[in-house]
């Protein structure tokens, strides 16, 4: 601040004077007023820009504190939506753990049954082995058997066919077919045949040609004495009286 000079007035000499006059110093007084005027602008308009430029940080802190909390607002929200997104997947995996224990448990059951069932099977198995086992040696006993009749009657078989003029052939299973010539004397190629069915104990002529009445008549006889070659002849001969008939 500048010094301010006090200034003495002699008032005896002033008034002393014709015109009496007091030097105020307006000039100096109007320069030391603009002076301070000016500084006190200078300070003021200091004081409102540093206040503005404080104000302005404090907003633009503020803004930055908004927009960081909006920030966070978004991503606390974004958050928690994924956090709800998490649950409902956590929850259905732990659904789909779930049904697969429970898959698993049955599955479970399932092969235990499974594996059960094999090993009834594996001994039904064992069991019809056994059996097949047991047929195929009776089948081979029966095979042997059967051979060594059918070498015991080939011959006897041989001869009956030759004597009785006929052929005999199986041209089925357990069947039998016979067929004669030289029973017409007019025809010596007509042929007679029928085919025998052997399959049971009961044997069965299942066709004739041609037909013979007294049929049933041989065949209880074959069944009841169980001889075939002597059927045979029987057949020939009735083929034979059926020929002096007609």
């Amino acid at each position: 601040m500048p010094h301010v000079r006090t200034i003495h007035i002699d008032l005896a000499s002033i008034l002393a004077e014709p015109t009496p006059t007091v030097d105020l110093r307006l000039h100096a007084y109007e320069a030391s007023t603009s002076n301070f005027l000016r500084a006190v602008t200078n300070y003021a308009n200091r004081a409102v820009a540093e206040i503005t430029k404080h104000r302005n940080a404090q907003d633009a802190d503020k803004k930055r504190l908004s927009d960081k909390t909006t920030s966070v607002k978004t991503e606390t929200n974004q958050c928690k939506v994924k956090e709800i997104d998490l649950l409902a997947v956590m929850e259905r995996e732990k659904e789909e753990v779930r049904e697969a224990e429970t898959s698993i448990t049955t599955l479970k059951r399932h092969l235990s049954s499974i594996r059960e069932t094999c090993q009834s099977v594996d001994a039904e198995i064992e069991q019809y082995r056994a059996l097949t086992a047991n047929l195929r040696r009776e089948k081979d006993r029966e095979r042997q058997t059967l051979e060594m009749h059918a070498a015991q009657t080939a011959p006897e078989m041989d001869a009956c066919e030759t004597r009785l003029r006929c052929h005999i052939e199986g041209i089925e299973k357990d069947r039998l077919l016979v067929r004669f010539t030289h029973i017409d004397k007019v025809d010596v190629d007509r042929e007679f045949s029928f085919v025998l069915d052997v399959a049971s104990r009961s044997n069965q002529v299942i066709t004739t040609t041609p037909t013979l009445p007294n049929l049933p008549i041989l065949l209880n006889e074959l069944n009841g004495t169980r001889d075939i070659l002597h059927f045979i002849k029987l057949m020939r001969l009735a083929f034979a009286q059926l020929v002096e008939v007609h």
